[in-house]
Order: C-alpha cells, then structure tokens, then sequence
C-alpha cells in the first residue's frame, strides 16, 4: 500500500481529490434537487439505493437514507474493483463513494420544479456530467461503473451504452413498485445520463488515423514517445502530383489522446498529411490505460 502511494505525485493526490470533491456535488444535486424532488430513479446502485430507500418505511418501519444504502450497496463492489481493475482505481472509488455518501446528507432536498420531465432530463444531464468526469480522470463513482468498466476492457462497448442495459432491470422495479410513469420518466432521465456520459467521457472514442509522410522514422518516435500506440508502416507509397515518395503509417487512438497526437505531429513532420476516421469499431486487443 505505501509503494502504490509512493508511485503517485503530490499533484496526483490532489487532482484525484478535487475530481471526487466535484462528482460528489454534482451527484448530490442531481439526487436533492432533482431525482429526490421529481420522484426519478437514477441509474445503477444509485437507483437501488432510491429504491430500497423508499421501501424501507414499509418494511423496516422507518425512513434510511439514500446515502447510507448507497454506500452499503457499494461495499461488495469495493472488493470486486480492487482483483479486477486495479488498487489505485479501488482506493480512490471508496474516497469518491465516501465524499458522495456524505454530500447527499448533508445538502438539503429543494423543489426547484414539480415538472418530472424538467427533473429526469437536468437530473440525468448533471449526473451524467458528474459521472463523465469522473471517469475521464480515472476515478469512478462506484456502483455499476465497476462492472462497465470491468466489461468496457473486454468488448470494447461504450461506458454509457452499458450502463443503460445494466439499468432497464432498474426502471421495470421503479415502474411495477411505485407507478409505471415513474419508469418512463427514469428511463428518460437513465438515457440523458447515459448519453452525457459518454460525450464527457472521451477516452473510449477510438479515431483511427492515417499519416502520409516522408519522415516516418521521426513521426512514429514522437508518437510512441508520446502515447503507447502500435503503428503500421505501408512502403512504397507515391503521390499522384509530384510522384514522390512517402509512407503510410496507420494507427487508432482515442480522442482523449488526440491533442498528443497533434503536438506529435506538429514536433515531428508538420507538413504531414493527416486523415482521422471518427468513433471506429475495433476487433482484437487495444491497449487502453488503467485507471
């Protein structure tokens, strides 16, 4: 524990500190000022908790807050994250998990409007917003971002897009337990997070690129200096004007590394012809960085 600590600068620490001070706010909003007002059931163990929540008055006899079973909730999956995606990862999702818990209690529930469908879109927009960030700083904010990371890493299916399979279960439960506009306007407040998400959340966005150049050598060592990329080379290629030659290098990073990309083009050959092809489908490993 103290080598993985010692492996990480000052400005780390606090990086990683301020992004789940930030996700922690943005999740108690969207629950206090929107979900909670609007009767919205949010996505993941989040929506659970909403759920448990609610039914805790008639089963148990009194009311347990969100925060609380949202961070019961989460305690197994604390255990799941550290064997399957890393300790860093684990260490500062129960940081984030612990800041969130405790922000839901303590900003006070306000009506800013009775409208659900105001509620389920800034709702979801917020903590879509909040979750996005979240993960484009390597931090999670625990619950079913565990297993769609845990699965992102193997198909390569978008965060988000995930999230929304793992969450019709969700909304049918919200719908069949408390009324079935409930489910709708969840599901409409799911799909906004979703998509937020995945807009906010760049770094599994693949981008191919083709580079025409005739220093190849000094443009694949800015790359690879630059990012871990695996690149292929196609000799022989010759254009149709001057008919001089250059070489094709081929390779996919994601938009998340795309402005390295370009100061590595601009260091090592500007007058390089370059051809991006947006959001592509890969098949067979890529490397992706843990988080």
């Amino acid at each position: 524990m103290k080598k993985l600590f010692e492996s990480l600068p000052i400005t780390d620490y606090t990086t990683k500190l301020s992004v789940s001070i930030v996700y922690a706010i943005l999740a108690s909003v969207a629950m206090n000022f929107f979900y909670q007002p609007g009767n919205i059931y949010s996505s993941g163990i989040t929506g659970l908790a909403q759920i448990l929540t609610t039914l805790s008055t008639k089963v148990v006899g009194f009311n347990i807050p969100v925060s609380i079973t949202l961070y019961g909730l989460n305690i197994p999956l604390f255990f799941i994250a550290w064997h399957k995606i890393g300790k860093k990862f684990t260490i500062f999702t129960i940081i984030t998990v612990t800041l969130t818990s405790i922000f839901m209690q303590i900003v006070p529930t306000t009506t800013l409007s009775n409208d659900p469908i105001i509620c389920a879109i800034f709702g979801g927009g917020v903590m879509g917003a909040g979750i996005g960030f979240a993960l484009k700083n390597g931090l999670s904010s625990g619950g079913l971002d565990i297993f769609s990371i845990t699965i992102r890493k193997k198909t390569g299916r978008s965060v988000g897009s995930i999230s929304i399979y793992f969450n019709a279960l969700i909304i049918f439960v919200a719908g069949y337990l408390f009324g079935w506009q409930y489910m709708f306007y969840s599901a409409l407040s799911i799909f906004v997070s979703g998509k937020v998400t995945d807009a906010v959340f760049t770094k599994q966005k693949k981008m191919q690129v083709m580079i025409i150049t005739a220093h190849p050598e000094e443009v694949i060592a800015e790359i690879q200096n630059k990012m871990r990329r695996g690149i292929t080379i196609i000799n022989e290629a010759e254009g149709a004007y001057k008919h001089d030659k250059q070489k094709i290098l081929i390779t996919v990073v994601t938009r998340f590394e795309l402005p390295a990309l370009e100061d590595a083009m601009k260091e090592s050959d500007p007058s390089a012809f370059v051809s991006i092809s947006d959001n592509v489908k890969i098949l067979g490993r890529f490397y992706e960085e843990d988080l």
